[in-house]
């Protein structure tokens, strides 16, 4: 109805009471609920979503197309085309974003920088014709 492109799968859960030490990278789309030390990286080849729960620590940097925050990432954060923060997300780091969404009570602690058009991947909007 809104020429939405479709989401990629999540398809890649670290659930809660896991402990990750290392740097990881994922296709398409992954959740993380628990506490993670090191770096989280979409794969360039295809388009990716990374969730990060509201129970979720990550003391890294974080990457990927779409990225929505609901828990704590200590670290810069690069989404090329959309960041979701929800109320309960915290970032201690530089954001990087093609477009963002905050809601009420999301917290940054650093500094915002949108992408040039040509650093991310083309944004069609809903209200866009063309």
């Amino acid at each position: 109805m809104f020429n939405k492109k479709k989401q990629p799968p999540l398809k890649s859960l670290i659930a809660g009471g896991t402990q990750l030490v290392g740097d990881m990278s994922f296709s398409e789309g992954l959740r993380v609920e628990c506490l993670v030390t090191g770096n989280l990286s979409a794969q360039e080849s295809s388009p990716s979503i990374l969730v990060i729960a509201e129970s979720a620590v990550v003391d890294g940097e974080v990457r990927a197309d779409h990225i929505i925050i609901n828990g704590v990432v200590n670290g810069a954060v690069h989404a090329k085309m959309l960041l979701e923060l929800q109320p309960k997300a915290r970032i201690r780091g530089d954001v990087f974003y093609g477009a963002l969404e905050m809601h009420e009570g999301a917290l940054i602690d650093g500094r915002l920088t949108p992408l040039l058009p040509e650093e991310k991947h083309a944004l069609k909007l809903a209200a866009n014709n063309a």
